[in-house]
């Protein structure tokens, strides 16, 4: 098989042949599901090397891999629909082709990644990244772990600064062509009344009300602005990380919506999502903003902390938009409905909280 899309189509000469070796080096190999992902199914596959093929590996000054993680297409019909819709796999395999060794970020080494352009499905082989952990998106993570995820956003979007090639990525501007803006501006407004019915009673009447008011001037809140242009994350939440007490450094991953676009967005989505306090998140984020700005360095130009405050507080819908259209297009799970209620109730207090509507 050409494009192989689960595990049941793996082979060992397909394995071996990731690490250089022939197919008679793997002795056999198991897949169990790992991860919570709502468009993407993920595996962790155990390899049984030879022995001897560990030891001429380990001649050449080389180790083969116990395990790496397989991220296919989902297997619910619907949400495998909307990943292809939104070209979400083909952004993420392309994001690891062509930008995974220079985003800046931490991103886990990637084995293989294959799109199929036919179908519209990719899949991903990558490193086992454990004992890396994820912090339940819900139950949300500390302020120096929120920290230190914004310095590896700044040296995501500082990597890619302004940088006019970024156009040159197809994946990368499929939200600033016109026919898909019209298919954006218009589905929050047509779903919301749904979403609203399903989260009335678990969402305090502010933040329903003020997602009628966002869906009233949606089609102005989309509408592309000056600013700065760079390679963004899209979805920069917990789920979306990896923490290891024995690396400093998170570990991005789900790079299905990556971008070329303006920064604040993930800092703002990021900021809202991630810290469980409403009181918390309103007491640190201007110096939340201002590290991550100060972590950007010189490279940025006339891009000032005042310009940035601004659109951070523009952009502290994005978690609430995330929430409201995410759920309404993918599988329907009771995990999943909790946990877009807490991404729109946190991102919803943000943008209350700054006053973001004023700014559209």
């Amino acid at each position: 098989m050409s494009f192989r899309d689960h595990p049941d189509h793996f082979d060992a000469a397909f394995l071996a042949g990731l690490f250089g070796r022939a197919g008679d080096a793997l002795r056999g190999f198991e897949h169990v599901p790992v991860g919570t992902g709502q468009v993407g199914d993920s595996y962790r596959v155990q390899l049984d090397w030879h022995d001897a093929a560990q030891e001429q590996a380990a001649a050449q000054g080389d180790t083969l891999p116990g395990s790496l993680v397989a991220k296919c297409p989902a297997a619910d019909a619907v949400s495998r629909d909307t990943a292809r819709n939104m070209h979400l796999y083909e952004i993420e395999t392309q994001f690891y082709t062509h930008f995974g060794d220079s985003c800046g970020a931490r991103v886990p080494h990637v084995f293989l990644s294959d799109y199929d352009a036919e179908s519209g499905d990719g899949v991903l082989l990558f490193e086992n990244m454990a004992p890396a952990m994820q912090i339940a998106q819900m139950d949300g993570c500390s302020l120096a772990q929120l920290e230190a995820v914004l310095v590896e956003a700044a040296r995501l979007h500082k990597s890619h600064w302004n940088d006019a090639g970024l156009s040159a990525h197809e994946f990368l501007t499929y939200g600033h062509q016109e026919e898909r803006r019209a298919f954006i501006g218009g589905l929050l407004p047509a779903v919301y009344p749904e979403w609203r019915a399903r989260y009335e009673g678990r969402l305090d009447k502010p933040i329903l009300d003020m997602g009628e008011k966002l869906g009233a001037r949606f089609a102005d809140y989309i509408t592309p602005r000056d600013g700065p242009v760079v390679l963004t994350h899209g979805d920069m939440r917990l789920d979306n990380m990896l923490f290891s007490d024995a690396e400093g450094r998170p570990i991005l991953l789900d790079w299905q919506t990556a971008a070329a676009g303006p920064p604040m967005g993930d800092i703002a989505y990021c900021i809202s999502t991630s810290l469980a306090d409403a009181e918390e998140r309103a007491a640190q984020e201007k110096n939340l903003v201002a590290a991550y700005h100060a972590q950007l360095g010189d490279g940025v130009g006339a891009y000032d902390l005042d310009a940035a405050w601004a659109d951070y507080r523009r952009a502290s819908f994005a978690g609430f938009i995330m929430a409201v259209i995410s759920a309404m297009i993918v599988e329907r799970t009771p995990r999943g409905d909790e946990m877009f209620a807490v991404m729109a109730e946190r991102s919803g207090w943000q943008a209350l909280h700054l006053d973001a509507l004023a700014l559209i």
